[in-house]
């Protein structure tokens, strides 16, 4: 009886350490799931945008492929795409014109201002409208992590280790 006793206390002891850690492991909500991973992938794009040399932003896989600042331009024109929709909006993927961005530096600010328009409409989406849809953001989650893909290959071909396989300091 007192062995019983005793290894209940202990299992109810144990239970209540491990409550805490247990409580940590819950699977995130979707809207907190979709907003992190639209989050998390724009900020890997972006820092490859600031990152990469300014010399190489008109480099190309192939001639006829975009070039590394296009690639910017359209996973832009996505994120542009998406603040609206995601706020409602009547629209269509308009397609930003790489032209209208000649340097490195017009290239980050558009990306930038895309990624924190997107952003914030994101946020400002109550978390039950993740309930009856996710879209546009799991589109252009998944349509940015291809075009991050596609970037690694741009470092790669140059030499570069993109930043998110460098080792952590």
């Amino acid at each position: 009886m007192k062995a019983a006793k005793i290894a209940s206390a202990f299992v109810i002891l144990a239970g209540s350490a491990l409550w805490p850690a247990m409580a940590q492991n819950r699977p995130r909500s979707t809207a907190d799931s979709v907003r992190g991973h639209f989050t998390s992938i724009n900020r890997k794009v972006l820092e490859m945008a600031k990152d990469f040399s300014e010399d190489k932003y008109d480099y190309r896989l192939k001639p006829e492929m975009r070039s590394f600042a296009a690639v910017l331009v359209h996973v832009a024109s996505g994120n542009v795409y998406a603040a609206k929709a995601g706020r409602g909006e009547n629209v269509n993927w308009d397609e930003l014109d790489p032209k209208n961005y000649k340097t490195k530096a017009e290239v980050v600010a558009l990306m930038e201002k895309s990624v924190a328009d997107a952003d914030a409409t994101l946020k400002s989406l109550p978390d039950e409208a993740f309930t009856k849809s996710v879209e546009p953001w799991l589109g252009m989650t998944e349509h940015t992590a291809e075009h991050y893909g596609l970037l690694i290959a741009y470092y790669r071909a140059n030499g570069l280790v993109p930043p998110a396989s460098r080792p952590k300091k």
